[in-house]
């Protein structure tokens, strides 16, 4: 019997895919071809292209968290000192490729794709409440701390894509994210 591939590593290898070519571009055929493997056994694991994007926007949400928790290791007190915290990991040229794809996705459900326009709020409301849970006070507030904590983030981060590192450090020191001196 041959080698059999597990999920995991056609999971790892739609990732690498995506980093490297984009969320539209990614196609049972295409990365069958980049695996090395039969598309039916990227259909195995995936039964459709909706399951295979969705477990790589999770997979995308999984490892960015990771990164991020390790500049959050006690609650804050509000959205300001939140994206002081997580901006110097958020602004490092290392995680451009992550929101690269995060904002891709994002244009695609603005454009009324599927499975976008359905996953991608669901990512957005999955990173408030995770953002909400490093921030002290009562529920409410720490879900709209979070929510102005991720507006701010995500604006800088688009700018950051579009405008460059410098435009967005220019705009965090302004904001009063960062000090002086530049994070990248």
């Amino acid at each position: 019997m041959g080698y059999r591939h597990t999920k995991e590593e056609i999971l790892e290898g739609a990732l690498a895919a995506a980093f490297d070519e984009g969320l539209s571009q990614l196609t049972f055929g295409r990365l069958a071809k980049r695996l090395g493997v039969s598309d039916r056994i990227v259909v195995y694991y995936f039964p459709t292209k909706d399951d295979l994007i969705s477990e790589v926007l999770v997979g995308v949400g999984m490892r960015l968290q990771a990164t991020l928790a390790a500049s959050l290791s006690e609650p804050v007190a509000d959205h300001a000192e939140l994206v002081r915290a997580v901006w110097p990991v958020l602004a490092r040229p290392d995680a451009d490729p992550v929101f690269a794809l995060f904002f891709e996705a994002g244009g695609l459900a603005a454009a009324g794709r599927e499975p976008y326009q359905a996953l991608v709020p669901m990512l957005v409301t999955g990173w408030i409440e995770w953002a909400g849970g490093f921030l002290r006070g009562p529920a409410s507030r720490r879900q709209s701390e979070a929510a102005a904590a991720i507006a701010m983030i995500d604006g800088l981060l688009l700018l950051r894509q579009l405008g460059g590192a410098e435009t967005a450090d220019t705009a965090a020191r302004r904001l009063g994210v960062l000090g002086r001196r530049s994070a990248t």
